[in-house]
C-alpha cells in the first residue's frame, strides 16, 4: 500500500536540503577560493605542455569523473577546442579484467601506468579521500611523474599528503560532497576554457 503523502512533510524536507547545500556550499567556496585556481593553472600548463588529465573516483565519484572529461572533451556552454581528457572508469573489459587478474585496487593504477605519461595531470575523486583503488591511482601517477591531484570530502582521508594540490569540501555528507565536487568541475572547465584562451 503506498502511503499517504504529506506536502507539508515533503516540502519541509526539501527545505532541509537546500539549507544543506547551501551551507556546504558556503563552506566549500571559503575553503577552496584559493585552492582551485591552483588546480586551474596546473591543468592549463598539463595542456599548454601537450599533457592530458585522467580522472577516476568510484560509483557517484566515477559519474562525475566521466561528466568532468566529457566537458572538457566535448564543451561547457561554447564551441571552443577540445580539451584531452580521459575517464578511466568507462572502459568495462579493462576494468574487469585488470580487477579479476590483479584486484579492484588495480584498477586505476594499472590503466594510469598505461596511459599516463610524465606531466600528466591524474585527479583521483574519493568523497572519503580513503578509497583503496584511488590512493593506488594517485601513488601510480606520482611514480609516473604526474602531478597527483584530489577531489575530497570530510578532513581529506588518507589523500592528504599523497594528493596536491587536494580539494577537500569541508562537510560530511557524501552527497552534498558529490554536489560540491560536480561544481567544482565546471568551474575547473569554465575556467580552463578562458585561461587557454578557447573562448
Amino acid at each position: 500500500m503506498t502511503p499517504p503523502s504529506d506536502p507539508d512533510a515533503i516540502a519541509a524536507y526539501c527545505a532541509t536540503i537546500f539549507d544543506a547545500h547551501q551551507a556546504a556550499f558556503s563552506a566549500t567556496r571559503s575553503a577552496l577560493q584559493h585552492r582551485l585556481p591552483a588546480l586551474v593553472d596546473i591543468a592549463a600548463r598539463t595542456i599548454g605542455k601537450g599533457g592530458k588529465i585522467l580522472l577516476f573516483g568510484n560509483g557517484g565519484s566515477a559519474s562525475d569523473a566521466q561528466h568532468i572529461a566529457a566537458e572538457l572533451v566535448g564543451r561547457l556552454a561554447a564551441d571552443r577546442a577540445p580539451i584531452p581528457a580521459i575517464a578511466l572508469t568507462t572502459d568495462s573489459s579493462a576494468l574487469t579484467a585488470i580487477a579479476n587478474d590483479y584486484g579492484f585496487e588495480a584498477v586505476f593504477a594499472r590503466q594510469i601506468a598505461a596511459l599516463g605519461r610524465p606531466g600528466d595531470l591524474a585527479i583521483g575523486i574519493s568523497t572519503s579521500g580513503s578509497s583503496p583503488n584511488i590512493l593506488a591511482g594517485l601513488s601510480a601517477a606520482k611514480t609516473g611523474g604526474m602531478v597527483a591531484a584530489g577531489l575530497s570530502g570530510r578532513d581529506g582521508g588518507a589523500m592528504t599528503g599523497l594528493a596536491d594540490p587536494l580539494l577537500v569540501i569541508p562537510d560530511d555528507d557524501t552527497a552534498r560532497i558529490q554536489e560540491m565536487h560536480i561544481l567544482i568541475g565546471h568551474i575547473l572547465c569554465g575556467a580552463l576554457e578562458r585561461r587557454l584562451g578557447l573562448l
